[in-house]
């Protein structure tokens, strides 16, 4: 019975304390029209909306007409977490065009007018800056002591972190300006001297999935099948599946930082022969230090969304895929692609990412707490300009 009680403890503290509810756009706003109706306050409402998980797209539309049922900042704060989070999803059965699969024949067309795009046109734009806007939501911040242990002098690294919100919430807002070239987003080569991982926060590294490659990796797999029609700014757009295993992946994901720990020290217990009384004696301290990075090329799946007529890109959705015992555990992704004046030039570049993201933060650490960490990044491109020679 003590090995029961045991493992029930540990279950219960590595399961959250509430029940998601898996529910569609339609059930939400159901549940926003009765909250409202029973005049729920701001808190009551966002605490409701914090335990739901839309098996749906929520779309930027849709989003916009709950506005007039949510009660304050917190419950609007929950609706983008949910916009957020069902990005990489279909949308409702009833937002889809009626309009019948194309024949083999129109769907290889459509296909090669992508690829077309993709190589001449996409792969060959211009140097270009921009600014990168990024908000990021985000659970679960603690961050385990660098220094910890009988008859240790280490401290907590913030002690504001030990009650931590177990829901998605606002962090921050960042703005940095970026390069891209022919399409890719290039890596800041600025230092940065930010505590990932000791500061309770993961940090993105490495380079935005470029589109010339993905489509490459999935021609190669040769993988890429029809999927849907769907509407995407007022237009109807062919969406095709693929998926890429990973000998044929260049889908790198780069993380920083997850903390390695070292025991050092001796402790034994002394005490009375038979008496049940023992007294720890000598001093053991765990040293804890946040520098591994978690780095691989890993397979994944996901979905490119093309202008029928012209071949160009609108949407790329992304869902790398893990081991069990990796850090990361999910990597998704929704890049947004729209026309935009450069110069005198409408370039097609990206506009929008989502990404919805969740690691094992303490995983390799030997902590006695294994808890998940999600953390939800959402950029915004503007000022695009032709980059000064």
């Amino acid at each position: 019975m003590k090995r029961f009680g045991w493992i029930l403890v540990v279950l219960m503290l590595a399961s959250p304390a509430w029940a998601t509810k898996k529910i569609t756009v339609q059930q939400l706003k159901d549940l926003l029209v009765s909250l409202h109706q029973d005049r729920k306050t701001d808190a009551d409402m966002a605490a409701e909306l914090k335990q739901v998980e839309l098996t749906e797209e929520l779309t930027r539309s849709a989003m916009n007409s709950l506005v007039s049922y949510v009660s304050g900042s917190l419950s609007t704060e929950q609706i983008y977490v949910l916009e957020a989070r069902s990005a990489v999803l279909p949308p409702p059965a009833v937002d889809l065009p009626a309009t019948p699969a194309p024949d083999a024949a129109a769907q290889k067309a459509i296909l090669d007018k992508a690829v077309d795009y993709t190589t001449k046109t996409y792969a060959q734009l211009p140097h270009l800056t921009a600014t990168k806007t990024t908000v990021r939501f985000q659970d679960n911040v603690e961050a385990i002591a660098p220094v910890s242990g009988m008859h240790s002098g280490g401290s907590s690294v913030d002690p504001n972190l030990v009650e931590a919100d177990h829901f998605i919430h606002y962090i921050n807002s960042t703005e940095v300006p970026v390069d891209t070239q022919n399409g890719a987003e290039k890596v800041s080569t600025a230092k940065d001297k930010t505590q990932w991982g000791q500061n309770g926060y993961i940090a993105l590294l490495g380079q935005v999935p470029v589109l010339s490659s993905v489509l490459q990796d999935a021609q190669t797999a040769g993988t890429i099948s029809w999927l849907r029609w769907e509407t995407i700014n007022k237009k109807t757009t062919a969406v095709y599946a693929f998926s890429v295993d990973k000998k044929k992946s260049h889908y790198a994901v780069n993380y920083c930082c997850f903390p390695v720990s070292e025991q050092a020290g001796l402790m034994h217990f002394s005490g009375k022969a038979g008496s049940g009384v023992y007294t720890p004696v000598g001093n053991l301290q765990t040293h804890t230090t946040y520098d591994q990075y978690f780095k691989a090329t890993v397979p994944y799946h996901g979905e490119i969304f093309v202008d029928p007529d012209t071949g160009i890109v609108v949407r790329l959705v992304l869902q790398a895929e893990f081991k069990s015992s990796d850090n990361v555990q999910q990597e998704d992704q929704r890049i947004d692609y729209a026309p935009v004046k450069v110069d005198t030039k409408a370039l097609v570049l990206p506009v929008k990412t989502v990404i919805d993201t969740e690691v094992v933060p303490n995983g390799d650490s030997g902590a006695a707490k294994f808890t998940t960490r999600h953390t939800l990044f959402t950029s915004e491109y503007k000022n695009y300009q032709l980059a000064a020679h």
